[in-house]
């Protein structure tokens, strides 16, 4: 067994071999404080019919790491989660292009999670374990490659922050190079300019180094086995013979505008070319010499893109290298969605939808981390048809995953805090039309959706995508990159931002690494782009800021602070209380153990009805509140009115109206709701209420058909003499109102 360990950023690093996995080409573990990640690299067999780099990364975090179980009926790991999958991502963008072009065998790199400390983030020991076994493995690997995490508390820069110091980080940016260059890029930001992202980008690369050193390091101490490969080439002089007989016409047909149509056009060219070739040598269905001929035209149109816009700034459709493509966006163009837009730049398009839900709808995230629940998430779907292909979408696939979390990274920053909109919000972005840049057309028509639905975001977010084409020293930056210039060109550089600042970043390149330069002019240039988006889809949607108002159909919310020793009370016995507020208004109740209690419902009405039952519980009874309660009970004298779940009060006959009431049952029953006023309390501290009274406040009118007072006691007391055989005269009339004693009834509840 060999190792190297250093010091980095305070804390022991650590690159170990020998002592694990013999069978595996190369394989290495590394342990940073107490996380400890293993990687093994395998090296296959060739595959010439790829067509490109058979590279697979599996990534795996097994829940003992942390002491925990797995859930489910099971209780094992499963299929992938989806950070699982993103970390397979993170590995494989900084690896693959460090293989040489034309690298035809088979690599399977596989990364697992021994031990994590919940404080050092496994994903970034990931890269370096996985980097550090190809070194060993003795493949024409190009690395290695160091990958560090960046983040930024104050004004300070920190190397790999603890997960608690990111609680407290307005950066989490990962950086991933060689010595000299940078090679992978991922990250999300609260609104950082550009200027400070590359300031952290160069404070990242001397520990990218110590990385890269200490992996060279290790490597002289151990055997590298010697492996067979294949390393396929172009024919040269297959390529010059096409580029003399058809270069014209190739450069004509790349310049065709419109996806389909150059794309038509290239085929039809080519399959000429076929044609005659392979009638000059005499050769009918040699497939073999078929793919050379197609590897050397999609070489001859890679490097006819390439010498245009170096030597001419031109690119395929006719625009420059800052120039964006057409744009277009509309809001509400769903009747019944939450929130809806949809938003087009020249032949990529996205539908993208808000859904707003309560905090039952969150989604509870249960991995190596304490679990907690997610309110704010995003589905990107990507569908064959958007490219006019014939296959239909399954499950979501890697490439989904990773953009739906890029466009989610970037809207996150501006979504306003639970104590503002305490709503749990799920974001759909189906892609109808596509033509590159598709996550970043997610970026765009999700600030819209989010405004649409009536989410208070912060501020507008875009995207863009940044490439690049160089040869040698000579470099140029394309501002919004179509599809065709991602796939022949050097990078893709996604950036999204506000008027204020850049929200993420993700940096996939081809080459080798790239400059710190190049990062440099593109992040400004990205900056630049994305203010203009910001205005055009503003404009053209007519939607300048957030509705002011949520859908009709998104579910009401109220949220309301409760004194922690008072959450008893809200939930009552078993649950009883609590049970009975959203059986009798319709709404769900949930309560945090901090006292915020969420109240939702399908109408303003039942939310509010939750809402005063619930005040009305944690808050004393006092003389002149007034409250809407149920009746629960009916006596001769008044009738008994629940206030509060588990809080009565007497209503004296005499205070149920201005008017005369002769039978109480006449006018209100067991169930009914009234609105009363507390006007004193009893020798037993039970409120005494009002329902004249609290009528007279809010100035609303009687509703009951009641005769007046001086007309109900007349006919009362006529009717009581006649019963005992006297004569009405008025002698025998009430000269005066009934005393106080006389309109208190001393007799109990």
């Amino acid at each position: 067994m060999e190792y190297i360990e250093f010091r980095l950023a305070d804390r022991l690093f650590r690159f170990e071999t020998g002592k694990i996995a013999g069978q595996a080409t190369g394989s290495t573990v590394v342990r940073y404080a107490d996380t400890v990640v293993f990687a093994a690299s395998v090296h296959g067999e060739e595959k010439p019919d790829a067509g490109f780099l058979s590279l697979t990364v599996d990534y795996r975090e097994k829940m003992y790491a942390a002491g925990k179980y797995p859930g489910g009926y099971f209780k094992r790991e499963g299929r992938p989660t989806i950070q699982e999958t993103l970390v397979m991502r993170l590995i494989d963008r900084p690896i693959r292009p460090l293989f040489p072009k034309g690298y035809l065998n088979e690599e399977v790199l596989t990364s697992i999670v021994l031990s994590y400390d919940q404080e050092n983030e496994p994903d970034i020991l990931s890269v370096n374990a996985a980097s550090c076994a190809l070194l060993l493995s003795g493949v024409p690997f190009g690395g290695p490659v160091g990958c560090v995490r960046v983040g930024r508390i104050g004004k300070d820069f920190i190397i790999n922050p603890t997960r608690t110091q990111m609680k407290s980080s307005s950066l989490d940016l990962v950086v991933c190079g060689t010595e000299d260059k940078i090679v992978m890029l991922e990250g999300e930001a609260n609104e950082v300019p550009p200027e400070l992202l590359v300031d952290a980008i160069d404070f990242a690369r001397k520990p990218i180094k110590e990385l890269v050193d200490a992996q060279r390091q290790l490597a002289q101490k151990v055997k590298i086995p010697s492996v067979d490969y294949v390393i396929a080439g172009r024919d040269e002089n297959l390529f010059e013979e096409l580029r003399k007989e058809y270069g014209e016409k190739v450069r004509e047909c790349h310049f065709t505008k419109g996806k389909f149509e150059r794309r038509d056009a290239l085929n039809a060219l080519f399959a000429d070319i076929v044609e005659e070739k392979l009638l000059k040598t005499a050769v009918d269905s040699d497939e073999e010499e078929k793919a050379k001929l197609k590897k050397a035209f999609e070489e001859l149109e890679r490097t006819i893109m390439r010498e245009a816009v170096l030597g001419e700034g031109r690119r395929a459709d006719g625009r420059g290298t800052k120039e964006l493509r057409p744009i277009t966006a509309e809001v509400g163009v769903l009747p019944r969605t939450h929130g809806s837009a949809l938003f087009t730049k020249g032949q990529t398009q996205a539908l993208v939808t808000v859904t707003l839900g309560t905090l039952t709808d969150a989604q509870l995230i249960d991995g190596l981390p304490p679990e907690y629940f997610k309110k704010f998430m995003l589905h990107y779907n990507f569908h064959g048809f958007s490219v006019g292909e014939a296959w239909v979408a399954t499950a979501p696939r890697r490439r989904e995953i990773g953009h739906g979390a890029l466009a989610e990274r970037a809207l996150a920053p501006m979504l306003p805090g639970e104590d503002k909109f305490p709503y749990t919000i799920r974001v759909v972005s189906d892609i109808l039309e596509s033509d590159g840049s598709t996550s970043m057309a997610t970026v765009c028509g999700g600030t819209l959706s989010l405004m649409d639905a009536g989410v208070p975001i912060k501020r507008p977010v875009a995207g863009i995508s940044i490439g690049l084409v160089s040869e040698g020293e000579r470099w140029v930056t394309l501002s919004d990159i179509c599809g065709l210039e991602d796939h022949l060109g050097d990078m893709d550089f996604k950036i999204a931002s506000t008027e204020v600042g850049v929200t993420a970043v993700q940096l996939d390149i081809k080459l080798a690494g790239v400059p710190i330069e190049v990062i440099e002019t593109a992040l400004k240039q990205a900056v630049e782009n994305n203010n203009e988006v910001i205005e055009k889809i503003l404009s053209t949607s007519g939607l300048r800021r957030p509705r002011e108002s949520v859908s009709p159909y998104a579910p009401k919310i109220a949220q309301i602070t409760v004194a922690p020793e008072k959450i008893g009370l809200v939930i009552g016995s078993q649950g009883k209380t609590v049970k009975k507020i959203q059986s009798d208004t319709g709404a769900t109740v949930e309560i945090e153990d901090d006292g915020r209690v969420l109240i939702s419902g399908p109408t303003e009405e039942a939310v509010m009805a939750a809402k005063s039952a619930i005040n009305a519980i944690v808050s004393d009874i006092e003389i002149g509140n007034i409250y809407t309660g149920k009746v629960s009970g009916l006596r001769s004298f008044g009738v008994l009115v629940e206030i509060a779940p588990g809080k009565e009060g007497m209503c004296h006959i005499s205070e149920l109206s201005d008017g005369y009431i002769r039978n109480i049952a006449d006018f209100v029953n067991v169930g009914d709701t009234i609105t009363v006023k507390v006007i004193g309390f009893d020798e037993m501290e039970r409120p005494r209420l009002s329902r004249r009274l609290a009528l007279k406040e809010l100035g609303k009118p009687e509703e009951w058909q009641v005769e007046s007072r001086q007309e109900g006691r007349q006919q009362n007391g006529s009717q009581r003499r006649l019963a005992q055989g006297e004569k009405p005269n008025s002698e025998n009339r009430r000269k005066h109102p009934p005393s106080q004693h006389e309109r208190d009834s001393d007799e109990g509840f």
